[in-house]
C-alpha cells in the first residue's frame, strides 16, 4: 500500500504519567498517561523514490530501514521524503519516539485498529506510548505489551504547570525496575469515581516519589515547588525529564512559570486536562 504524498500529520504527544509501575510482583509495567496537546510531533511527506527519513528537530532515531519494516509489520509501504519534526524534547516522556512511528503509519494510510498499530511499535522499539487511542487518561496501559489492562473511570478537569527538569532519558524496554502500584490503583479508581481531585493528586504524587526514591533521584526540585506554589500534588515522567505540577482549574499562579524556570526547569507550559 502507498501513502498519499504531500501531505502532513500532526500526533499529539503525553506529559509524563498520572501514575506508572509494576502490578504486583512479576506483573506487568503499567502506566496511566496524560495526554498533552502542547507537545506533538509533525512529520511531512513530499513525492520520493524509495523513503528517505530527515529530522532537522533532533526527532527519534528513525532510519528508513527501520520504517520500513515498521510498516511492513502494518503491510504498508511509504515511498517519499518525510521529515519528523517534534515540538517536544525528545527522551523526555512526551512520547517522541511514539509519535513518530504512529505519523509514519497515518502518513502511509494506516485505517487499522488502534491496539495492531500500538503492537506495531512495540515490535519495533520494546514498547509504546497509547498516544493513537482516544482517552489514554482512562486506559491502564501495558506499555512494554501494548495492550490495554482496565478501563479507568475518568479524572476530573485540572490545570498542569510543567517543565523539563534534567537530562533526557531514553525508555530501555527491558527496564522494569519500578515499584508495585497495585494498592494505588484502587484508591485512584475510587477517588476517580467520587472526583476527587485533591486524592487523585496525592496518588499521583505517591507514584512519583516511590519511583524517584527507588532510583535514588537527587535533588529534584518538584516537590518543593509544589508546596511552594500550592499545587494539590504533583506528577513525573517515570522514564524522562516531565514534571508537572497538579491544579485545580483556573488556579496555576501568575509567577508559576517564572518559579518553574528559577528553580532549573526548561520549557515551562502550562496545559489543561479536560475530563470526559
Amino acid at each position: 500500500m502507498g501513502g498519499k504524498m504531500g501531505q502532513s500529520v500532526s500526533v499529539a504527544g503525553h506529559f509524563g504519567e498520572l501514575m506508572q509501575g509494576r502490578l504486583g510482583e512479576g506483573g506487568p509495567l503499567a502506566l496511566i498517561s496524560l495526554p498533552c496537546p502542547n507537545l506533538y510531533l509533525t512529520a511531512t511527506a513530499l513525492p520520493a523514490q524509495g523513503l528517505s527519513i530527515h529530522t532537522p528537530l533532533g526527532a527519534p532515531n528513525v532510519t528508513p530501514a527501520r520504517a520500513r519494516a515498521f510498516l511492513a509489520q502494518l503491510n504498508l509501504r511509504l515511498n517519499a521524503k518525510v521529515t519528523l519534526a517534534p515540538q517536544m524534547p525528545v527522551g523526555a516522556g512526551a512520547g517522541a519516539s511514539t509519535a513518530a512511528l504512529v505519523s509514519l503509519a497515518r502518513l502511509a494510510g494506516w485505517r487499522g485498529g488502534d491496539l495492531a498499530l500500538a503492537s506495531a511499535c512495540v515490535a519495533s522499539e520494546g514498547a509504546s506510548d497509547p498516544l493513537m487511542l482516544r482517552r489514554p487518561a482512562q486506559m491502564l496501559w501495558a506499555s512494554r505489551e501494548g495492550r490495554v489492562l482496565a478501563l479507568l473511570t475518568a479524572p476530573p478537569a485540572f490545570d498542569i504547570l510543567g517543565g523539563f527538569w534534567g537530562d533526557g532519558q531514553r525508555t530501555n524496554p527491558a527496564d522494569l525496575h519500578f515499584p508495585d502500584i497495585s494498592a494505588l490503583l484502587i484508591g485512584w479508581e475510587q477517588a476517580a469515581k467520587s472526583q476527587d481531585l485533591g486524592a487523585l493528586a496525592k496518588l499521583a504524587t505517591t507514584s512519583a516519589q516511590a519511583t524517584l526514591a527507588l532510583r535514588n533521584v537527587q535533588s529534584d526540585p518538584t516537590a518543593a515547588l509544589a508546596t511552594r506554589l500550592g499545587a494539590l500534588g504533583y506528577l513525573i515522567a517515570h522514564t524522562g525529564s516531565a514534571r508537572g505540577l497538579i491544579f485545580a482549574k483556573g488556579t496555576v499562579p501568575q509567577n508559576g512559570r517564572a518559579a518553574l524556570r528559577a528553580a532549573g526547569l526548561s520549557r515551562a507550559l502550562i496545559f489543561g486536562y479536560r475530563g470526559v
